[in-house]
Protein backbone atom coordinates (compact mmCIF):
# COMPACT_ATOMS: atom_id res chain seq x y z
CA UNK A 1 0.00 0.00 0.00
CA UNK A 2 1.13 3.22 -0.92
CA UNK A 3 1.69 5.89 1.23
CA UNK A 4 -0.77 9.09 0.63
CA UNK A 5 1.07 11.99 -0.18
CA UNK A 6 -0.38 15.61 0.01
CA UNK A 7 -0.32 17.40 -3.36
CA UNK A 8 0.39 20.96 -3.52
CA UNK A 9 0.15 23.62 -6.31
CA UNK A 10 1.56 22.35 -9.20
CA UNK A 11 4.68 24.50 -10.69
CA UNK A 12 2.76 26.44 -13.49
CA UNK A 13 0.26 27.11 -10.27
CA UNK A 14 2.77 28.70 -8.44
CA UNK A 15 4.66 30.61 -11.15
CA UNK A 16 1.11 32.05 -11.69
CA UNK A 17 0.39 33.11 -8.42
CA UNK A 18 4.08 34.45 -8.67
CA UNK A 19 3.36 36.29 -11.64
CA UNK A 20 -0.26 37.83 -10.45
CA UNK A 21 1.84 38.73 -6.95
CA UNK A 22 4.16 40.52 -9.08
CA UNK A 23 1.80 42.86 -11.03
CA UNK A 24 -0.01 43.61 -7.87
CA UNK A 25 3.11 44.50 -6.36
CA UNK A 26 3.47 47.10 -9.33
CA UNK A 27 0.14 48.28 -9.02
CA UNK A 28 0.20 48.83 -5.37
CA UNK A 29 4.07 50.80 -5.84
CA UNK A 30 2.05 52.92 -8.32
CA UNK A 31 -0.65 53.40 -6.09
CA UNK A 32 1.36 54.26 -3.28
CA UNK A 33 3.79 56.72 -4.78
CA UNK A 34 0.70 58.95 -6.10
CA UNK A 35 -0.12 59.24 -2.63
CA UNK A 36 0.10 62.69 -0.60
CA UNK A 37 0.08 62.54 3.46
CA UNK A 38 -0.24 65.64 5.16
CA UNK A 39 2.16 65.87 8.50
CA UNK A 40 2.18 68.24 11.29
CA UNK A 41 4.71 69.19 14.38
CA UNK A 42 5.33 71.70 16.99
CA UNK A 43 1.95 71.91 17.63
CA UNK A 44 0.80 72.70 14.28
CA UNK A 45 3.41 75.41 13.56
CA UNK A 46 4.84 73.16 10.79
CA UNK A 47 2.64 71.43 8.60
CA UNK A 48 4.30 69.30 5.45
CA UNK A 49 2.64 67.38 2.36
CA UNK A 50 4.98 64.44 0.78
CA UNK A 51 4.07 62.15 -1.76
CA UNK A 52 4.63 58.53 -1.62
CA UNK A 53 8.12 58.95 -3.60
CA UNK A 54 9.23 60.74 -0.73
CA UNK A 55 9.17 64.03 -2.19
CA UNK A 56 8.09 67.24 -0.12
CA UNK A 57 5.68 68.96 -2.32
CA UNK A 58 4.53 71.46 0.42
CA UNK A 59 6.15 73.01 3.02
CA UNK A 60 4.01 75.65 5.90
CA UNK A 61 5.30 77.43 8.96
CA UNK A 62 3.63 79.23 11.24
CA UNK A 63 4.75 83.15 11.04
CA UNK A 64 4.75 82.89 15.16
CA UNK A 65 7.05 80.39 15.09
CA UNK A 66 10.02 82.47 13.08
CA UNK A 67 11.80 83.81 15.20
CA UNK A 68 15.33 85.02 14.11
CA UNK A 69 17.03 84.87 17.32
CA UNK A 70 15.67 81.39 18.00
CA UNK A 71 16.25 79.48 14.47
CA UNK A 72 17.50 75.84 16.31
CA UNK A 73 14.06 75.40 17.34
CA UNK A 74 12.57 76.37 13.75
CA UNK A 75 15.33 73.61 12.60
CA UNK A 76 14.34 71.04 15.22
CA UNK A 77 10.57 71.64 14.37
CA UNK A 78 11.21 71.01 10.96
CA UNK A 79 13.66 68.08 10.88
CA UNK A 80 11.04 66.59 13.41
CA UNK A 81 8.12 67.46 10.50
CA UNK A 82 9.91 65.72 7.94
CA UNK A 83 11.55 62.76 9.79
CA UNK A 84 7.64 62.16 10.37
CA UNK A 85 6.31 62.45 6.84
CA UNK A 86 9.17 60.37 5.78
CA UNK A 87 8.16 57.50 8.50
CA UNK A 88 4.78 57.46 7.64
CA UNK A 89 5.20 57.27 3.92
CA UNK A 90 7.40 53.92 4.58
CA UNK A 91 5.35 52.88 7.18
CA UNK A 92 2.44 52.99 4.94
CA UNK A 93 4.23 51.68 2.11
CA UNK A 94 5.56 48.51 3.95
CA UNK A 95 2.14 47.67 5.19
CA UNK A 96 0.29 47.67 2.35
CA UNK A 97 2.99 45.37 0.41
CA UNK A 98 3.20 43.44 3.50
CA UNK A 99 -0.42 42.22 2.37
CA UNK A 100 0.30 41.23 -1.04
CA UNK A 101 4.05 39.35 0.06
CA UNK A 102 2.45 37.93 3.09
CA UNK A 103 0.47 35.48 0.22
CA UNK A 104 4.01 34.00 -0.15
CA UNK A 105 3.61 31.47 2.08
CA UNK A 106 -0.11 30.32 0.66
CA UNK A 107 2.49 29.67 -2.78
CA UNK A 108 3.79 25.80 -1.06
CA UNK A 109 6.33 27.14 1.10
CA UNK A 110 7.05 30.30 -0.65
CA UNK A 111 8.27 28.86 -4.14
CA UNK A 112 11.69 27.67 -2.21
CA UNK A 113 13.48 30.55 -1.74
CA UNK A 114 12.43 32.18 -5.15
CA UNK A 115 11.53 35.72 -3.77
Amino acid sequence: MKAMVPKGPSMNEMLRQAQKMQEDMATKQAELEAREYDISAGGGAVSIKINGKKEIVELKIAPEIVDPDDIETLSDILIAAVNEAISTVENTSNAEMQKITGALGALGGGLGGLF
